[in-house]
């Protein structure tokens, strides 16, 4: 696009190229007396696509990035809306103590006498050098250039930010480091109290972690403020922010709310053997997400803390003992007194087996069966798989012995067979054996079938 740059007088238009010369260069500066303080305080970049182009200096009461800002809102809305666009033009007022800088007959900049004054030149000729840096700028130059100069203006802009914002980061920074030294304190006092008061070390390390984790929510919001965030609009953020969090992570949240309820309440303790759904072994760790279980077969079960919370649990050591029992079965012939009395002196001498808490061994007639008299054998033993299985078996043994000592006979099952009208049969050397015509009756005794 062809950038004609021209300089009239309201209401007639008048070229005037006097000093082109000395504006030739790359761009007007501001002088160096002026530069250290003015780039901060009077003085921001007027651009386009994020590409600077000028400077303006603040006139009267408008601060210079307000007047800034408002170009650059003029020229966003000339290069988004105008299909065509015409060449830049500089119209002077006819006193020549202002002059505008037109695009399609709409009004962009006006170069004031404090604007000339800025840059020690004339109101004419600062008017063309804007005029003619705004038509190259609206040329759309090349990517590679388009490219430098955003990161340019990135890159200042960031720099003025940082030195602008750098006592909020130094006082951010300060709360970040006394939140991270208050934090680590706190997690070891809440760690000592716990280690005194509770005795379960899952439960030390959630009391821990929750206030390691609050201290640190604390200082998080405090470090925000001191940047300059507010905190209701923190809030109004964090509140939508977590409903959205809690819909896209609703079982894993669940799982963490289900483990502190689990480390609450304690229904089990770490090294605890437990039944939980299909699973039974002993606990390994008690997790905020899922508890680890480690199975008597020796596999590791991590199940979440949602199911643990849902399921039915069995705690199989949360007493440290419980009642096992041996069922031994005694020939009808034999003296139940007596067979009782040889079981408890047998199951007497194993020292695993509590003697008197909470209740002695005693044994119990449970069924008549058909052929033997059933016993059951009740006796209060470790509560840990290991001890509990051990000393079970240890009783099975004694008693099977001693009453086999004893001459009491522990029968299998005997079952009569009773058969009906049975025809005569005829034998090889062709006698024919009667039987009772109504019935004949045959004897076997063997195992259960």
């Amino acid at each position: 696009m062809a950038i004609a740059v021209g300089i009239s007088a309201a209401p007639i238009s008048t070229v005037v190229w006097g000093q082109e010369e000395q504006l030739s260069g790359d761009a007007l500066s501001v002088p160096s007396s002026l530069r250290a303080i003015d780039d901060t305080f009077y003085f921001a970049d007027v651009s386009i696509g994020g590409r600077p182009i000028f400077q303006v200096g603040s006139v009267g009461d408008i601060d210079a990035r307000e007047r800034a800002a408002t170009i650059d809102r003029r020229l966003a809305s000339l290069v988004e809306n105008a299909d065509v666009i015409q060449p830049v033009t500089v119209h002077l007022n006819p006193d020549r103590t202002w002059a505008t800088l037109q695009v399609n007959n709409r009004v962009l900049v006006t170069v004031t006498q404090q604007d000339a004054a800025d840059f020690d030149v004339s109101i004419e000729d600062l008017a063309r050098h804007w005029a003619r840096q705004l038509g190259e700028a609206l040329e759309k130059p090349p990517l590679a250039v388009d490219v430098t100069q955003l990161l340019g203006a990135t890159i200042r802009a960031l720099g003025r930010d940082t030195v602008q914002r750098l006592p909020s980061l130094l006082g951010a920074t300060i709360v970040v480091l006394v939140t991270w030294g208050v934090a680590g304190g706190v997690r070891r006092g809440f760690f000592a109290w716990a280690q005194h008061t509770e005795g379960d070390r899952s439960a030390e390390i959630l009391i821990a972690r929750l206030g390691y984790g609050g201290v640190w929510v604390i200082g998080s919001v405090i470090a925000l403020g001191v940047m300059g965030l507010e905190f209701g609009a923190l809030l109004g953020a964090f509140g939508l922010t977590s409903v959205a969090i809690g819909f896209s992570l609703k079982d894993v949240l669940s799982n963490y709310i289900s483990g502190v309820i689990l480390l609450a309440a304690r229904p089990f303790r770490q090294g605890d053997q437990v039944a939980i759904g299909g699973y039974e072994g002993t606990v390994s760790e008690i997790q905020l997400r899922a508890t680890t279980l480690r199975t008597y077969d020796g596999r590791t079960v991590y199940i979440p803390n949602q199911e643990v919370f849902q399921a039915s649990i069995t705690n199989n050591t949360a007493s440290p003992i419980r009642r096992s029992s041996v069922v031994v079965g005694i020939d009808y012939a034999a003296d139940i007194s007596t067979a009782i009395k040889i079981i408890l002196e047998a199951i007497g001498t194993i020292s695993s087996i509590q003697k008197r808490e909470p209740f002695p061994p005693r044994v119990l007639v449970q069924e008549l069966a058909a052929s033997t008299v059933n016993l059951e054998v009740q006796f209060w033993v470790n509560s840990y798989r290991g001890e509990f299985l051990e000393t079970t078996s240890m009783a099975a043994q004694a008693i099977k012995e001693s009453l086999e000592a004893a001459d009491i006979e522990m029968p299998t099952e005997i079952y009569t067979l009773l058969f009906r009208n049975v025809p005569k049969l005829q034998n090889e050397t062709g006698i024919t054996t009667s039987s009772n015509d109504d019935e004949s009756r045959r004897l076997m005794s063997g195992p259960e079938i």
